[in-house]
């Protein structure tokens, strides 16, 4: 990924951020909870069509800024900390080369192949 879209994955983590503060949550509950959309890997044993659903809707910027909308809208913070979440962390995962899953391999990503093979072309 270029360098001025990583710049650009890094100011929406900044944004998160920013809005987390507004939420009134203690400030070492956004580092604690930034790593939890990473559970969706749990869907891989499952096999790696369900793996990709589950990470996939854990890591899926739109489906961050609905439950931050939503929560906002409904005054659920706990709702719009999880869109925070799943954004910031959706947004650093770019930063690093990591992106939404196919439904062949948890190494095939929209962003190309990560891991070892990463050359591995898509046909």
């Amino acid at each position: 990924m270029g360098t001025l879209l990583k710049v650009e994955e890094l100011g929406l983590f900044g944004l998160t951020v920013y809005l987390f503060g507004s939420l009134g949550f203690p400030w070492w509950a956004y580092p604690v909870l930034l790593l939890a959309p990473d559970l969706g890997i749990l869907g891989y044993a499952a096999g790696p069509k369900v793996g990709a659903i589950t990470y996939n809707l854990a890591h899926h910027k739109a489906v961050a800024v609905i439950l931050y909308v939503v929560g906002m809208t409904l005054a659920l913070p706990g709702l719009s900390l999880a869109g925070l979440v799943i954004l910031g962390h959706s947004s650093l995962d770019r930063v690093f080369g990591y992106g939404l899953k196919h439904f062949d391999s948890f190494r095939h990503t929209h962003l190309g192949w990560i891991g070892r093979g990463a050359a591995v072309t898509d046909g």
